[in-house]
């Protein structure tokens, strides 16, 4: 594929002013929804195939969650494309002020293979309703899903509309090397610096969706048991590949025990006996990170799981025990079905512990102690999270989701996905009526008490 020609074909497309029509935008919208529909079969056997996910998995985190967030967009639209008023400083008299949002132009998103649809489709549908053209380049881990977005994209776009690029790094680096008017990139730190660095040659800006050692703290007065239902849901969802799973635990000494037989249960009546035989348990992506995962376990010591099955790429779900900080497991985000438990004995402890390590994507706090709900959600800084639960604050389109410092840049989901992808650009409107002198040469005296009047 001409790479460099598509982006030039989308760059006069977007130039045509086509895109910038609020009704052309909710045309495409519905039509990218009324397709979903029809291929919702199709996508969830792709997701089978290539993470075996079952039909209710995919609705649940991919198709449900991407339809919605069409649905909440193709209500708001017209709303957010009006331009704002905006009170106008007295200096400014006669006149009024206003921002209106506008498209940034071409547009480029790259996304991952753990949740290979949704986290694709998402960004677009906040680029195609800010009046966006957009090149989609999925993740190669995940080719049919790859096959089917390509496939669902030619349906309903044009390609100088909305193009999808297949492949791996040599595609990759040959789209990093165009000029986009804006990157979204969802994935690793190690990549996210790179499409950082090489959108800074053209002072591109950037929304980074990253990731890194998202905590779970329980404190003594938690309701242990929806604790650990709760946590065994976020954490082995699609096989622990989530970038907001909950990496790790820290769980006050005091129930540490209860706990962890309380956890066990949950785990065993989600996925059965022998979860690696269950037919709704996802797989680990490829054998490459099978391998990478399965070496975190590898001597330590394992309270629950630890078994897998290289045929299947399937790791049980699994509880380490007697971690300390400088363990392997701890040096790097998991992406896998383990769960490294450590402990605190006053809940400054775990505050310390979270402090000093870089933000996290997320950060799940269980506590019936509205005191310590309070400290640590004032003092412990995070991209979002959950009270009393994980994951479920992402799955929204009424609040933003993104990261902090190591964790990522910017935000998505609902008004903010169109905000994303718009530029917010600022207009004061003057009438002619009148034009005070106060600003022109000569200056005097007297022009500068008013405008110290007006200023002040």
């Amino acid at each position: 594929m001409n790479i460099e020609g598509l982006v030039k074909k989308q760059r006069g497309y977007f130039d045509s002013g086509k895109t910038r029509s609020v009704d052309f935008r909710l045309e495409k919208l519905r039509a990218l929804k009324a397709e979903m529909k029809l291929r919702e079969g199709r996508i969830h056997e792709a997701l089978k195939k290539d993470l075996n996910k079952s039909d209710f998995e995919s609705y649940m985190t991919e198709t449900g969650l991407t339809l919605s967030e069409i649905g909440y967009l193709e209500k708001h639209l017209k709303g957010y494309v009006r331009p704002k008023r905006h009170l106008t400083p007295l200096a400014h008299f006669h006149g009024k002020s206003f921002t209106v949002p506008e498209p940034y132009g071409v547009t480029l998103i790259m996304s991952p293979w753990n949740y290979p649809f949704m986290l694709c489709m998402e960004p677009l549908v906040g680029a195609v309703a800010a009046g966006n053209c957009c090149i989609l380049k999925p993740s190669a881990y995940a080719p049919a899903v790859s096959a089917v977005i390509r496939e669902l994209v030619e349906a309903v776009f044009a390609p100088e509309h909305v193009a999808v690029v297949e492949g791996g790094r040599e595609e990759n680096a040959a789209l990093l090397e165009q000029r986009f008017d804006y990157i979204f990139f969802t994935g690793g730190v190690k990549v996210g610096r790179l499409v950082l660095e090489k959108a800074s040659r053209h002072l591109t800006p950037v929304t980074l969706e990253l990731g890194g050692k998202s905590p779970c703290i329980i404190d003594g007065t938690a309701d242990l048991g929806t604790a650990a239902k709760r946590l065994a849901f976020g954490k082995f969802l699609n096989a622990g590949q989530t970038c907001v799973a909950p990496d790790y635990l820290l769980i006050q000494e005091s129930v540490k025990e209860r706990f962890l037989e309380l956890f066990e249960k949950a785990v065993g009546k989600m996925y059965g006996e022998n979860p690696l035989e269950n037919p709704d348990y996802p797989k680990i992506i490829n054998e490459k990170h099978f391998e990478r995962v399965s070496g975190l376990i590898e001597g330590m010591e394992v309270r629950m799981g630890g078994e897998g099955n290289r045929e299947t790429l399937k790791i049980a779900p699994t509880v380490l025990d007697g971690v300390t900080a400088d363990a392997p497991v701890m040096r790097e985000e998991i992406f896998g079905p383990v769960l490294p438990v450590l402990t605190f004995r006053e809940i400054g402890e775990a505050e310390a512990f979270v402090k000093e390590r870089e933000k996290p994507l997320a950060c799940y706090i269980f506590t019936r102690n509205r005191e310590t709900e309070r400290r640590l959600l004032s003092s412990l800084s995070f991209g979002g999270g959950c009270v009393n639960d994980t994951i479920i604050h992402l799955a929204t389109s009424r609040m933003g989701f993104g990261g902090v410092g190591m964790s990522g840049m910017g935000s998505y989901h609902g008004r903010k996905s169109f905000e994303t992808f718009s530029h917010e650009k600022s207009v004061v409107k003057k009438y002619n009526w009148l034009d005070l002198p106060i600003r022109y040469q000569p200056y005097s005296r007297g022009k500068e008490r008013l405008l110290k009047l007006f200023l002040r």
